[in-house]
C-alpha cells in the first residue's frame, strides 16, 4: 500500500455554508418550477463518446449478473463512468446541456491551477472583488489582506468561492480572459457542451455544461497532485484578518488571525446527516437557482476507481445529489466487469491514446506521485495513491498510468 498523506485541520464553519446563488435563472428550465413538471431533454444530443450517449433516457446493458439501476434516481442527468478504462458503465442523458452551478470550478482549477506557483502571493484590491456575483458563496477574502495562491485554492475547492475563484481570475488577467481560457481548454478536452459565461459557476445566460462533459473535467483536473490534493482536503485553516494585538508582549504589533473552513462535499466530510463515502476522494458540488444541485464524485474500491456525476435531482429526499451519487457509486462497484460499456470518455483532441478507449502505452515512462501521511485535529483526509488512472498529457501522448488518490478513513 502506497503511503498516505493526512490533512487534518480544525473542523469550522466559514461565512455563508450554503453554496447557493440568488442570481435568475437563466439557462435550461426555469427557476422555481413545479418539479413535477420537468423539461423533458432533446431528442438528440451530442454523440461524442459514443452513439447511444446521445439518446435521451437511460442507456444500460446489463450481463449476467448485473445488478438492476437503483429505483431512487430522479436526477435530469447523469453518468458512471470507469475512470481508468473511459469505459461509461451507463448513463441518462449524458449530454443534455444543463446549468452546471459550482461543479464548472473544476473546469476553471484545471485550466488555471497549473499556472501559479502555490507560494505565489497576492494583496487583494477592491477591483479583484468587484464582480463577484449577488448572493455568491464565498470563503471570506477581504481587500488589502495578502493570500497565498495555495490559500486561495482551499477556498475554490472547500468553501466553493466565487471570491477565490475571481481573485485568481484577475491574477490571470482578467475575468473576461479567464472565461476564453476555460472555453479553449473545454474544447481542448472535447467537452463540446460547455458554454463559458463566467469562471465561478453563477448563473448567467447561456452558460451550460452537461454530466458528460463534468465528468472529464474530473478526470483531467484529477491528473494534477494540486487538484487531487485540493479536492480532498476536508478541512483546513484560512487567514482571517490582519488585526493589533492589545494585550500582553506582543501588544502594538499586529497579526493575522485565521477561522475554520470545512469542505462542502458532504460524501468527503460526512457532514450534515450524510455518511461518509468509503473510498471518496473529491471532487465537487454546486448549487444555484437555476442549476439545482449538482455534483461529481470520484471514489476507489478495489482498484476500481469510479467516476460519476448527478444533475438536478427533483427529489424532496434531502441532500438527494449525494444520496444519489453514492447509490450510483454502489451500482457501479457491484456492476463492474457484468455490463457492456453503452460509451467512452473521449482523450483530449490530438491526444495518442494507443490501443482503444484511452489504454495505456507500455513504452511511456510512468509518472508517479507520492504522499505523505500527518494527523492532526480529530477528522482527516488520507490522500494516497491508489489503483486507478494518472494521465500525462505531453508532445501529442494522452498516458494513462494506475495511480489515483485515495482517501481512508
Amino acid at each position: 500500500m502506497p503511503v498516505l498523506k493526512k490533512t487534518a485541520l480544525v473542523v469550522a464553519s466559514a461565512t455563508l455554508m450554503s453554496l447557493s446563488a440568488t442570481a435568475p435563472a437563466l439557462a435550461d428550465g426555469k427557476p422555481g418550477a413545479d418539479k413535477t413538471t420537468q423539461p423533458k431533454p432533446p431528442a438528440q444530443m451530442s454523440t461524442v463518446g459514443g452513439a447511444r450517449l446521445g439518446k435521451p433516457g437511460t442507456q444500460v446493458d446489463l450481463g449476467t449478473g448485473a445488478p438492476v439501476l437503483p429505483k431512487k434516481l430522479s436526477a435530469r442527468s447523469w453518468m458512471v463512468s470507469d475512470a481508468e478504462s473511459g469505459e461509461v458503465l451507463a448513463a441518462h442523458n449524458a449530454h443534455w446541456r444543463l446549468a452546471p452551478a459550482s461543479t464548472l470550478k473544476m473546469l476553471f482549477a484545471d485550466t488555471i491551477l497549473p499556472r501559479f506557483p502555490k507560494t505565489q502571493k497576492r494583496k487583494v484590491e477592491l477591483a479583484d472583488l468587484a464582480d463577484v456575483g449577488v448572493g455568491s458563496s464565498l470563503v471570506g477574502i477581504k481587500e488589502n489582506e495578502t493570500y497565498s495562491v495555495h490559500d486561495l485554492w482551499l477556498g475554490v475547492f472547500l468553501r466553493s468561492g466565487n471570491d477565490a475563484v475571481h481573485v485568481l481570475s484577475h491574477m490571470n488577467g482578467g475575468v473576461a480572459r479567464t472565461v476564453k481560457d476555460m472555453q479553449k481548454h473545454a474544447e481542448e478536452l472535447q467537452a463540446l457542451d460547455t458554454h463559458v459565461v463566467t469562471p465561478d459557476g453563477y448563473d448567467e445566460k447561456g452558460q451550460v455544461s452537461s454530466a458528460y462533459d463534468l465528468t472529464l473535467f474530473a478526470r483531467s483536473g484529477l491528473q494534477k497532485k494540486d487538484f487531487r490534493e485540493y479536492c480532498a482536503t476536508a478541512t483546513a485553516q484560512f487567514p482571517g484578518k490582519t488585526v493589533k494585538v492589545k494585550k500582553g508582549k506582543d501588544k502594538g504589533k499586529t497579526k493575522r488571525e485565521s477561522f475554520g473552513i470545512q469542505n462542502t462535499n458532504r460524501l468527503l466530510t460526512g457532514a450534515d446527516g450524510v455518511g461518509q463515502y468509503r473510498g471518496i476522494a473529491g471532487v465537487k458540488n454546486g448549487s444555484t437557482t437555476n442549476a439545482g444541485n449538482t455534483f461529481t464524485g470520484v471514489a476507489e474500491r478495489d482498484g476500481k476507481v469510479l467516476l460519476v456525476t448527478v444533475m438536478n435531482p427533483s427529489s424532496t429526499e434531502p441532500h438527494a445529489v449525494y444520496k444519489e451519487t453514492a447509490r450510483l457509486l454502489d451500482w457501479g462497484f457491484a456492476a463492474h466487469g457484468k455490463v457492456k460499456p453503452v460509451g467512452e470518455l473521449v482523450a483530449p483532441k490530438g491526444a495518442r491514446t494507443g490501443a482503444g478507449k484511452g489504454a495505456p502505452n507500455g513504452d511511456a515512462a510512468k509518472s508517479v506521485a507520492h504522499a505523505s501521511e500527518e494527523k492532526s485535529g480529530g477528522m482527516g483526509v488520507a490522500l494516497g495513491i491508489a489503483a486507478g488512472v494518472l494521465a500525462v498529457i505531453a508532445g501529442g501522448l494522452f498516458l494513462l498510468n494506475r495511480r489515483w488518490p485515495l482517501r481512508r478513513q
